[in-house]
């Protein structure tokens, strides 16, 4: 697996309290959630290569939906 950066993150309670309960319906972590928000976000705009988006899709657990 290749290396992660580690960074702080001060976001409102309320935020928190979202992304926690989106990410147990998703069957997440929140930080994993908060990843594959950033990468959702980045690739709708251009910012992300496919490849690397595609790479890391295939790492992420399925969603709640799809079974």
């Amino acid at each position: 697996m290749a290396p992660r950066k580690s960074f702080l993150l001060r976001i409102s309670p309320e935020l928190w309290e979202a992304l926690e309960r989106m990410a147990a319906d998703e069957f997440r972590s929140v930080n994993a959630q908060i990843e594959y928000l950033l990468r959702e976000a980045l690739q709708r705009r251009g910012r992300l290569p496919r490849a690397s988006a595609d790479a890391q899709a295939e790492a992420s657990p399925p969603n709640a939906g799809d079974e």
